[in-house]
C-alpha cells in the first residue's frame, strides 16, 4: 500500500517546539526566523527532514510558511487549507494567516517595530527575499541570511535520502537526452551566457531521461546541475543513488558530490544564468556574474513532444479502466463504508496493472463535511463512514512508466439534496466551459481562469484556489510553469498539459471537485481563420449524472456531456470488466 493513514500532524508538540525556536532565536539575537515549507530544490513535495514546517506547528499542507516572532507565530495558508489548518495547529500558539492576501513583508512590518529576521537562504528564492525586503524598506525590521535555526533545535531530524535512480525510456521520452543537452545549450550561446544552474529536480529528470525514487509519488531525483553553452552537464548527486546502467546511460556528464555544489559555483567563469523564481537564494551570491533567467528546462519540458503525448494517453485509458472499476464498486453500495476503504479499494484497482509505478498524491478521500476540506488526507483518527444522503468527493491520480494522471470525482450517495444538484451543476458547467474554450494564442491561465468560474460567480459562489496546475509526464503531478489560474502570466502553448478542476465548497457540509486533464493543441480553423488554441479532454470517466440538473444546462453544454460521455463508453468499455460494463453503459446514458 503506498498510502498510509497514520497522523503526520503534532500540534500538542508545537508549544514546546515554539518555545524551543524562540530561546534559540534570542540566543543568537534574531527576533524573528521563517520557516518555509520548502527544501534546497525549492519542490513542492519534500522529504521527511524537510519538513520544518510540519515538525514545528503540526500543519500538514503542501504549501505555506511560518514566520515566528518573540509574542506571534504566524502560519501563512492559502485558500486550500484554511479549513485544515484550524485542526492542525495549537491555536493558542499559532496564528493563521491568509495568503497571499497578507503578505509576509507587509504583517512583519506590522507586527515586529525593529529587529533583524533570520532566514535560511537555501530555502527561500530570491524573488521570495526581494518581495519582503521591498516591504521592509524604510522599516526598522531586516532579513539576514542564517543558518537553519530549526535544524538546530530538532534532535532526531531524519537523514537524507538515497533513492534509486532508473533510466526513463527513449520510447517515453521522444528526444534523447545529448538532444536536449544541445538544444539547450543553444539557447545559452544565442543569450550571450556561458552556464545555467538548474535546482528542479524534475527539470533534471527531464533534461538528462532519468527518474527517481527520493521524494515520495513524484519520481524524481534530488540533485543540482550544471549546464554549459557547449552542452557538457555536471549532476551533483549522491554516488549511491546511481548504479552501472545509469551510469552508462548518463555517459559523459560529470557526476560529482552534492557537497562541492558551493565551490563548483564559485568557480564558475563568465555569464551565469539563474532562475531567481526557482533557485535558492544562495546560489546567486555564490556565482561571479549572476545573470537572471529562467531555469532553460521549464518551457521545453511544458511543451510535452509526440511520445510524451502518446504516453500520457494510454496511461489515462489505463487509469481511466481502474476508475470506473472502482467505481462501479462504490455503487454497490457505497454506503456503509469508510473513506480508508476506499481509499484502499482504488489503489487496489490501480495495481492490477502491470505499469502502475506509484500513486501521484495522497489520495483526497472526503466523505460528507471532509470534502469541503480541500487537501483532506483521511488519517485512523479522522476516518469517516459514508452516509446516506451525502456527496464523497475523491480527487486521486497515479504514475505509471508512460504518464501521471490526475482525477476528481464528486458522487452522490443516495440523496444529497437540491442544493447540493444545483452546486454540483454549476461547478460542471464550469469544467465544461474550459472543455470547450478556444482562444487567441498568447492567452494565459490569468485570462482563461474566470471562465470557469462564471457559473459560480452569477450565484455569489467562487472557490479559493486555481482552476487547474500543469502535470508532468511520469513526473511531478503539479507542473510549471504553465497555471490555469488568475495569477498565472505564462501564455500557454501546444503539448501543455493542465487540470481543469473547478470547486465549490461549504465548510462543515459538503465539498464539490470536478477534475479532468487537458492538453493545450492547435485549435481547427474556424471563421476568418483567426490563429486560436484549443484544449483536448486526456481523462475519460463518467461524471455523475444523477447530480445534474439537466434543465440549467444549456443546449452546448448538454450536447458536450452527452458526446463525453459517448466516447467515455467507447474507448474505455473494452477496457473494464463484464460487471462494470454493465454499470459505465448506465453512467454513460444520455441525458
Amino acid at each position: 500500500m503506498f498510502q498510509t493513514f497514520d497522523s503526520h500532524a503534532s500540534p500538542d508538540q508545537g508549544p514546546g517546539r515554539l518555545a524551543a525556536l524562540r530561546a534559540r532565536l534570542a540566543a543568537e539575537g534574531l527576533a524573528g526566523f521563517l520557516v518555509p515549507r520548502a527544501d534546497v530544490h525549492q519542490g513542492e513535495y519534500v522529504t521527511a527532514r524537510d519538513e520544518r514546517l510540519q515538525w514545528l506547528t503540526g500543519f500538514t499542507g503542501s504549501a505555506g510558511f511560518a514566520v515566528v516572532l518573540p509574542d506571534v507565530a504566524g502560519v501563512f495558508i492559502d485558500g486550500r487549507y484554511r479549513t485544515q489548518v484550524k485542526g492542525q495547529v495549537d491555536l493558542a500558539h499559532f496564528t493563521p494567516v491568509p495568503w497571499p492576501e497578507v503578505k509576509a513583508g507587509d504583517w512583519l512590518r506590522e507586527k515586529l517595530a525593529s529587529g533583524v529576521v533570520g532566514f535560511d537562504p537555501w530555502l527561500h528564492t530570491a524573488d521570495e527575499v526581494a518581495r519582503i525586503e521591498a516591504a521592509l524598506e524604510g522599516s526598522g525590521v531586516a532579513l539576514k541570511a542564517v543558518a537553519n535555526q530549526v535544524d538546530a533545535i530538532w534532535p532526531d531530524q531524519p537523514g537524507p535520502v538515497v533513492g534509486r535512480v532508473f533510466v526513463h525510456p527513449m520510447e517515453f521520452a521522444g528526444e534523447s537526452a545529448a538532444s536536449k543537452r544541445a538544444r539547450l545549450a543553444e539557447g545559452l550561446r544565442a543569450a550571450g551566457q556561458d552556464h545555467a544552474v538548474i535546482t528542479l529536480p524534475d527539470s533534471i529528470c527531464w533534461l538528462l531521461n532519468i527518474r527517481g525514487s527520493d521524494v515520495p509519488k513524484n519520481p524524481v531525483v534530488q540533485g543540482f546541475a550544471i549546464l554549459s553553452a557547449e552542452g557538457a552537464v555536471r549532476l551533483f548527486v549522491d554516488a549511491a543513488k546511481l548504479d552501472d546502467g545509469v551510469r552508462a546511460h548518463l555517459g559523459d556528464v560529470t557526476v560529482e558530490d552534492p557537497a562541492g555544489f558551493e565551490a563548483a559555483l564559485r568557480g564558475l567563469a563568465g555569464k551565469v544564468r539563474v532562475d531567481r523564481g526557482t533557485a535558492p537564494f544562495a546560489v546567486s551570491g555564490l556565482v561571479g556574474e549572476c545573470v537572471w533567467g529562467d531555469d532553460p528546462c521549464r518551457l521545453p519540458k511544458a511543451r510535452k513532444n509526440a511520445a510524451e503525448l502518446s504516453g500520457m494517453r494510454a496511461a489515462h485509458l489505463r487509469d481511466a479502466a481502474a476508475m470506473v472499476e472502482f467505481l462501479a464498486w462504490l455503487d454497490s453500495p457505497a454506503r456503509g463504508k469508510t473513506e480508508i476503504d476506499v481509499v484502499v479499494a482504488l489503489e487496489g484497482f490501480r495495481r492490477a496493472s502491470n505499469a502502475f509505478h506509484d500513486i501521484s498524491f495522497d489520495t483526497i478521500c472526503g466523505a460528507g463535511p471532509n470534502g469541503a476540506i480541500m487537501h483532506y488526507r483521511v488519517t485512523e483518527e479522522s476516518n469517516r463512514t459514508i452516509e446516506e444522503n451525502s456527496l464523497l468527493l475523491v480527487d486521486s491520480g497515479a504514475q505509471y512508466l508512460d504518464g501521471t494522471t490526475d482525477i476528481t470525482r464528486t458522487v452522490a450517495i443516495g440523496d444529497p439534496g437540491e442544493e447540493a444538484r444545483e452546486c454540483y451543476t454549476r461547478v460542471l458547467q464550469g469544467m465544461i466551459a474550459i472543455s470547450r474554450l478556444r482562444w487567441p494564442r498568447g492567452l494565459a491561465g490569468r485570462d482563461l481562469d474566470p471562465v470557469a468560474r462564471y457559473p459560480l460567480w452569477v450565484h455569489g459562489q467562487d472557490f479559493d484556489h486555481g482552476t487547474g496546475h500543469g502535470v508532468g509526464a511520469f513526473l511531478s503531478v503539479h507542473e510549471g510553469p504553465q497555471r490555469l489560474s488568475r495569477i498565472s502570466e505564462v501564455p500557454f502553448e501546444p503539448g501543455m498539459i493542465l487540470s481543469n478542476e473547478p470547486g465549490y465548497y461549504r465548510e462543515g457540509a459538503f465539498g464539490i471537485r470536478l477534475e479532468n486533464l487537458i492538453v493545450v493543441e492547435e485549435a481547427p480553423a474556424l471563421g476568418d481563420k483567426r490563429d486560436q488554441l484549443s484544449f483536448e479532454t486526456l481523462t475519460f470517466v463518467p461524471l455523475d449524472r444523477r447530480l445534474v440538473v439537466a434543465a440549467r444546462l444549456s443546449p452546448g453544454e448538454r450536447d458536450w456531456l452527452n458526446a463525453y460521455h459517448a466516447q467515455v463508453l467507447e474507448v474505455v468499455g473494452p477496457r473494464v470488466s463484464e460487471g462494470a460494463r454493465g454499470w459505465l453503459e448506465a453512467a454513460c446514458a444520455a441525458i
